[in-house]
């Protein structure tokens, strides 16, 4: 494995325009995806597992049939059925762009591969996943439908999945590029951005966080932000950088080192 690791999340908010169903934002995929293939190229001994969320693909229609909570009857399974289309669509979309800049990707279909219990991760084989990474390709994952013991079925968002991996991958850095600058202290009002957040800082500030003013089935940002100081404090040396990748050249210069937006990280 590369010294530096770095797991990417392109925002469903980003890549997609999240209050319209089925709208990406292609211009923007492309200037994202260009933007890693730059980073790669000038780091050679940078390696990405790259992730993605749904937005106005897979929100919509989980929010409908409120997949996350659990799948048992007949309508709720054909809920599953049209989240897990949305979601590969839109999956089908980014692995188009990153071809065009002949970037090595390869997916890694959540729903296929994953077993969950309520509503966490159980097995989940990353043996592929790892040869990818060995063999330099860019594995890609994305929030997805998940089978689950006790719910039937749910769904795990890009969060929870990189959770789970950093436990077992341990990535030098987490970064989650969206439309928001950072983490706002004040949301929506948006007047005080939060330039680092630690376990430290984390209850005086807590109550400030929102979650989001879309439809968002998986939680929105103070989940996120709660996610992710339970993880630095579990890995340390691990840190999480929440960014604007709306402004061209954020995500290059992320992937390169610079920190920009909210770092979060442990003592």
């Amino acid at each position: 494995m590369s010294s530096r690791l770095v797991f990417l999340k392109l925002g469903g908010s980003l890549i997609t325009i999240k209050d319209q169903p089925h709208t990406p934002r292609l211009d923007v995929v492309e200037r994202l995806v260009q933007e890693i293939a730059e980073a790669r190229a000038i780091n050679r001994n940078l390696q990405i597992l790259l992730g993605h969320g749904s937005g106005s693909f897979g929100h919509v229609a989980a929010s409908k049939y409120k997949t996350r909570i659990g799948v048992n009857s007949v309508n709720e399974w054909k809920g599953f059925v049209e989240v897990w289309r949305q979601a590969a669509e839109l999956n089908h979309l980014v692995l188009q762009a990153l071809e065009k800049v002949n970037l090595p990707a390869i997916a890694f279909p959540p729903s296929a591969t994953v077993f969950a219990r309520e509503g966490k991760v159980v097995t989940w084989n990353l043996d592929t996943l790892l040869a990818a990474l060995e063999q330099g390709l860019l594995p890609v994952i994305f929030g997805d439908v998940i089978f689950d013991k006790v719910l039937g079925g749910t769904i795990l968002s890009t969060e929870d999945l990189f959770t789970y991996l950093a436990r077992r991958i341990r990535p030098s850095q987490l970064l989650f590029a969206g439309l928001q600058p950072g983490v706002w202290a004040d949301f929506p009002d948006n007047t005080s951005l939060l330039h680092e957040i630690t376990p430290a800082n984390f209850p005086q500030i807590e109550a400030g966080l929102k979650g989001s003013t879309t439809t968002d089935v998986t939680g929105g940002m103070a989940d996120k932000v709660r996610q992710l100081i339970a993880l630095v404090e579990e890995l340390p040396g691990v840190r999480a950088m929440i960014f604007s990748g709306d402004t061209p050249g954020n995500l290059r210069r992320s992937l390169l080192g610079e920190e920009l937006g909210t770092v979060i990280h442990g003592l």
